[in-house]
């Protein structure tokens, strides 16, 4: 074997031994991610002897399948769901709709004090969300929308996150391509509508799944400006069956498994949106 030969082989030897080494950490590491959720899923089908066993089971042999209406037979879990996926539509709309709007304003207007104000709003970013909590409650006792749909939406119809996404995007669409559309007689709803959003969906949906999982999963504000049983979330729901005086940790679980379906449904179905949407505006500032 000549030298030439000798060194192609090992330099194919190392790019393969470096791809093995690459998709080895990703199994690891999918592995970690993956396994919480996978017992989870064991957990919600065991039952209420096994699920205390030691060694713990790592496959459910004797699926109870009935967990699942038990939970729903404990709790409304559907009515919470139901809410929860009002609320969370509710404020992934106004999100989109108020991000997109103020996006165009920093990215295709020129107006003083712009840079400013953009800059206003990614500080918005730094402040904690416990600090708004104590006005914004007192807020919604005034206007008397306690135990209603818009306490738990109005105050999250805006986010400084979607405004800076969408504005990043926003930025790499050329500007030649604005005045084309002015000289055709475009004002800027019909750009932003016709034009712009069209070429941002990706970016929308990304934002659209951030939107809906912190929704979704919020559990502190719902407690607080709710106090009718119709009218709780998904994420109190589930508090409340694990706070009962019975041994119900496998119905827990099966009411966990019930409550992360739309979730993963929408992890699913936008995965390529999200990756996309990550990445949007990573090229230009």
């Amino acid at each position: 074997m000549d030298l030439p030969t000798a060194r192609q082989g090992v330099e194919r030897y190392r790019r393969w031994a470096g791809y093995a080494l690459r998709y080895a950490v990703l199994l690891v590491v999918a592995g970690i991610v993956v396994f919480p959720i996978y017992m989870t899923v064991v957990n919600s089908l065991l039952s209420s002897t096994s699920i205390i066993a030691w060694p713990p089971e790592l496959f459910p042999f004797d699926p109870q399948w009935d967990n699942f209406r038990k939970a729903l037979d404990e709790v409304p879990l559907m009515r919470y769901m139901l809410n929860s996926l009002i609320m969370a539509g509710v404020i992934v709309i106004g999100q989109l709709v108020t991000s997109a709007l103020a996006a165009y304003a920093f990215a295709f207007l020129r107006f003083p004090g712009r840079t400013f104000l953009f800059i206003l709003f990614l500080s918005t970013l730094m402040v904690p969300w416990e600090v708004s909590i104590v006005p914004n409650f007192q807020t919604i006792q005034r206007l008397d929308w306690l135990d209603s749909y818009q306490a738990l939406t109005v105050p999250f119809l805006a986010t400084g996150l979607g405004t800076f996404l969408l504005r990043q995007h926003f930025l790499t669409i050329p500007q030649e391509l604005r005045d084309a559309a002015a000289i055709d007689g475009y004002g800027h709803i019909r750009f932003l509508i016709f034009v712009v959003l069209p070429l941002s969906r990706a970016v929308l949906a990304a934002l659209a799944v951030f939107g809906f999982l912190q929704a979704w999963n919020q559990y502190l504000w719902p407690l607080l400006v709710t106090n009718e049983e119709n009218m709780r979330t998904v994420q109190i729901g589930l508090a409340a069956l694990r706070g009962r005086e019975v041994d119900t940790f496998n119905i827990t679980m099966a009411a966990t498994v019930i409550s992360a379906l739309p979730i993963l449904i929408m992890l699913v179905l936008f995965q390529r949106q999200l990756v996309r949407g990550l990445t949007a505006g990573a090229l230009k500032g």
